[in-house]
């Protein structure tokens, strides 16, 4: 019989709350629309909304309890604040596991390497891996995912993000991983950073939660890359870089664009050599690998089980996925979906994908945001990417990407509209069979309904 994820009892201990009664849940979620039968429903209150207004939907829809500040009809657990007891059950989760927990943070990259690390793990540990799911990596994200985690957890991975200086410091209290992964730095959320160097400070903030005797794992070919060492040093009793350059501790001594569209890589870690192949085509994937690879290895996973999973490993849904659309007037054309979010530097990286494609180039492309008073030169600068992409046609999406427009200005075909749904509508006219076309936007801009409208699911 499987042991049920939390019981009442287990949860009030945990939260320092009274149960009404007897429960057992079998998972933990906030968002009622998500609930599953035998979950414990978080009532969350913040500023737009109230989760005890949903209680009794959530119930209707199988919950087996729920989490509250103030008594409601049905099992519950009943707590001062639920945002703190949500955090309390993630500490929890986390002190009654044995599991390795890796956790991993990044400007770019981030959520892609979580979900390789996963599938890497997964691979020799069936069953016995637990990941953050979607992007949940910030302040309820992050102790969701924990309160997630089943106590006979082999490997836990944990992805966590941030915006601001010192949240990460306290998210990775929480998670306190084994392992963790810095996976690059880029300008990302420059409005509320004065420069990038404080960025890699604030995401350096990852090793302050390291396990006694952990391991930092940091990117070698960034500029930030002694300045994340040193915010290493005085927590973590070992330090792995990975990227392409020599002198890197894990290193792709080859790479080999494959006919198929992927990347054959020969890399060269602390204790072995692996040859494997990167289903995902690009130089950032070989990135994302080698700190995947440099990951499993520091947390004893099986690196030949990794490099299997890592040549199966799919695309994800805004982060890659790819897919053959029919268009409306007859026809085929390649969709790379990068709709969920874009900053500089991973708009440079998907760029030089679409590059390598066979057929027409067509970037959709919508606004980055969190750039601060730098935003016009930021977007302004992705010209030179789309030129060397050979990109025949640009459909700039947003207000901002009005620098970007004067930039191409009689370099480049482009159409400039305001908002997701003209860039579906002019997509729909543009687009002609054999086209490669790439969607990539802030996750704000909406399009994600771009994706999704060419693709006939709108």
């Amino acid at each position: 019989m499987t042991r049920a994820l939390w019981t009442s009892d287990e949860i009030a201990r945990a939260v320092g709350g009274v149960a009404s009664g007897a429960f057992e849940a079998s998972g933990v979620t906030f968002d009622s629309r998500e609930v599953d039968a035998g979950d414990l429903f978080v009532a969350m209150t913040g500023e737009a909304t109230d989760g005890h207004r949903f209680v009794e939907q959530a119930f209707a829809a199988g919950a087996a309890g729920a989490l509250v500040s103030r008594q409601v009809d049905g099992p519950h657990v009943l707590v001062v604040d639920t945002f703190a007891a949500l955090e309390a059950l993630g500490r929890a989760a986390r002190t009654r596991t044995d599991a390795t927990i890796i956790g991993v943070t990044g400007s770019v990259g981030k959520t892609g390497t979580k979900e390789a690390l996963y599938a890497a793990l997964e691979r020799g540990a069936h069953d016995r891996v637990h990941r953050s799911v979607k992007s949940y990596n910030n302040h309820t994200g992050v102790p969701l995912s924990l309160a997630r985690m089943p106590a006979d957890t082999r490997f836990g991975v944990f992805e966590m993000g941030m915006n601001h200086a010192g949240e990460l410091a306290h998210l990775t209290t929480l998670v306190r991983p084994h392992v963790a992964v810095v996976t690059t730095i880029a300008p990302a959320h420059t409005e509320f950073f004065p420069d990038e160097s404080a960025i890699a400070d604030a995401k350096g903030e990852i090793f302050r939660g390291l396990e006694p005797g952990g391991t930092a794992i940091v990117p070698f070919d960034s500029p930030h890359r002694d300045r994340l060492i040193a915010a290493a040093a005085p927590h973590a009793a070992r330090t792995v870089t990975f990227g392409l350059g020599k002198g890197a501790d894990v290193r792709a001594v080859e790479t080999m664009r494959h006919a198929r569209g992927g990347t054959f890589v020969t890399a060269r870690l602390r204790t072995a050599e692996l040859s494997f192949t990167i289903a995902h085509p690009g130089d950032h994937w070989v990135s994302n690998a080698l700190a995947v690879l440099a990951a499993v290895e520091a947390a004893g996973g099986d690196l030949a089980l990794a490099g299997l999973a890592l040549a199966d490993l799919g695309g994800l849904a805004g982060r890659g996925a790819r897919r053959t659309i029919t268009l409306a007037g007859g026809g085929e054309a390649l969709l790379i979906d990068e709709s969920y979010n874009a900053n500089p530097a991973s708009m440079r990286a998907t760029l030089s994908v679409l590059g390598e494609e066979q057929g027409r180039h067509v970037a959709i492309l919508g606004e980055m945001k969190e750039l601060g008073t730098q935003s016009a030169a930021f977007h302004a600068d992705l010209a030179e990417p789309i030129l060397a992409a050979r990109v025949e046609l640009a459909l700039l999406v947003g207000e901002p990407m009005a620098a970007l427009a004067t930039a191409l200005e009689g370099r480049v075909d482009f159409v400039h509209v305001a908002d997701a749904a003209a860039a579906l509508e002019q997509a729909r006219t543009l687009l002609a069979p054999g086209d490669a076309v790439l969607v990539k936007g802030s996750n704000g801009v909406g399009l994600a309904r771009v994706v999704a409208g060419l693709a006939g699911n709108s």
